[in-house]
């Protein structure tokens, strides 16, 4: 009892704890350019040196996939906006107990807050309406959404933070015989959930949040023209009621502007939570198309044009901050590639990101593993039949994304393609020796076995997820965790 008694002097010691001064401004007059931080990666990068880079770069919004305190706690005091998020997993625990809602904002927004992390959104989960889920998440998104947005108002958070849910654009379309964005509404199978959704989120004040990627539209459909991707005005126009669309996402945004019309719902406001273009494991994903994609989207960002139906000021999210090679490839080989940065924190492309007409961004400052690389013994004839099976096992257990067709692999030969799959094997391993054995048909080299365009990489050392390393978490947020360890 008077542990528990401490305990709750504590946190009412931690209530009196001023916010970071930037918690609840704005202050941007161009377009707000955040990022989204994912971590679905082998080797992740120490999180308090993402934190240095995003705000080397000028980054101050940053759209989060969990709300783990690895990534999260390295943002307090910095004046970096936060989207913290439930995973799709938890959804149906919060929808079917408001107190679950109420004990994860308690222990996950308001102990940010307190920490001075600047959070603004809470995700409820990440796309859940996509088709690929066969609708397992069609009855516990709205419950949970509205369970999430009553904590935060029982927390007295409601005016600050806001609940949201972070959707593909698929969520609404127009019609094959009259592709206009007039012509948009939510799709028919989740219509009345929809309306409710969006009615719901109006009357609290909370944004819709959207992801739009015109790289899909042209991966998904061979007949789409390249350039309606781009924003240099290079392709055939759409014409409807008297408005011109010279490229896809102005028209994919307004045919959600139409679609929140015919909602009841004209003016709400709209977040891009992603958009971007990968620069590999597609014929059109590529350096050279995410490039021209980023430069064209930028300069529409810092000129503030907006879209033919909502001009002027808006706040996007670039997908993604850092290539991720865990993430599933069920979408399609490009899913690992979708980063602004390599696996090693090095920008893939000159861009501006902080809108002051610079070319700077700037990368992160890694430690790499000996510079060695494992590939295929052409000596160990008599294990050639063992072949296959050892690639398919490399492959199975590391990133073989960029050796598929069109990728930045493509070209290499026969044995190129099995001293790739080993290297990449070996060096997901951390470059144990026992990793480039493949029963004698491997061998590690000091030679660089990059070829052409195609990088063999030597990976970094990881920064390791299990562990939260305290020395980087505010003390207030450190004794928050104890209070809740004593709590629990």
């Amino acid at each position: 009892m008077a542990a528990a008694a401490a305990a709750v002097g504590v946190v009412a010691l931690l209530l009196l704890l001023p916010l970071a001064a930037s918690a609840y401004g704005d202050g941007l007059g161009r377009a707000a350019v955040g990022v989204n931080w994912g971590t679905m990666t082998s080797h992740p990068i120490l999180p308090c040196e993402v934190v240095r880079m995003l705000a080397a770069n000028g980054v101050a919004r940053v759209k989060m996939f969990d709300a783990d305190p690895w990534t999260a706690a390295p943002l307090a005091h910095t004046g970096i906006q936060v989207m913290l998020a439930v995973p799709n997993d938890q959804l149906a625990r919060l929808a079917g107990d408001p107190r679950r809602a109420y004990r994860w904002a308690e222990q996950n927004v308001s102990a940010y807050l307190e920490a001075g992390v600047d959070v603004r959104y809470v995700a409820v989960g990440n796309e859940p309406f996509l088709k690929s889920y066969n609708g397992s998440l069609i009855n516990v998104t709205f419950p949970a959404l509205k369970n999430m947005q009553r904590a935060l108002d029982k927390l007295g958070l409601g005016d600050h933070v806001k609940a949201v849910v972070p959707l593909n654009a698929d969520v609404y379309n127009s019609p094959e015989n009259k592709p206009v964005p007039s012509a948009g509404s939510f799709r028919k199978d989740i219509n009345a959930l929809m309306v409710d959704i969006v009615n719901f989120l109006n009357m609290n004040n909370a944004p819709f949040v959207v992801n739009i990627y015109p790289f899909l539209s042209l991966y998904q459909n061979p007949n789409f023209p390249l350039n309606f991707s781009f924003f240099d005005g290079g392709s055939k126009p759409v014409y409807d009621k008297g408005v011109v669309y010279t490229n896809v996402f102005d028209a994919n945004f307004d045919t959600l502007v139409w679609s929140l019309r015919k909602a009841g719902v004209p003016d709400m406001k709209i977040i891009v939570g992603e958009v971007g273009w990968p620069t590999d494991g597609d014929k059109h994903a590529n350096v050279r198309y995410a490039q021209k994609f980023y430069d064209g989207f930028l300069k529409k960002m810092v000129r503030n044009i907006g879209t033919p139906l909502r001009p002027g000021w808006m706040e996007v999210y670039l997908f993604a901050l850092i290539d991720e090679n865990q993430k599933s490839v069920l979408p399609g080989r490009f899913e690992r590639h979708w980063g602004l940065l390599t696996y090693d924190g090095k920008p893939k492309f000159s861009m501006d990101l902080s809108g002051d007409g610079l070319d700077n961004l700037v990368g992160v400052e890694v430690e790499y593993l000996p510079a060695q690389w494992c590939v295929f013994n052409k000596d160990a004839k008599d294990k050639f039949k063992d072949l296959p099976a050892a690639v398919n096992y490399a492959c199975s257990n590391a990133d073989c994304t960029p050796l598929g067709y069109g990728s930045s692999c493509n070209n290499l030969s026969h044995d190129g393609n099995i001293s790739y799959a080993f290297n990449i094997y070996f060096q997901t391993m951390d470059q144990d020796v026992r990793a480039c054995s493949f029963e004698g048909l491997a061998k590690i080299t000091t030679i660089n076995a990059s070829q052409g365009g195609c990088l063999f990489p030597v990976q970094i050392l990881s920064a390791s997820e299990r562990v939260v390393p305290l020395r980087f978490l505010p003390t207030s947020f450190l004794i928050l965790l104890m209070v809740v360890s004593i709590l629990t």
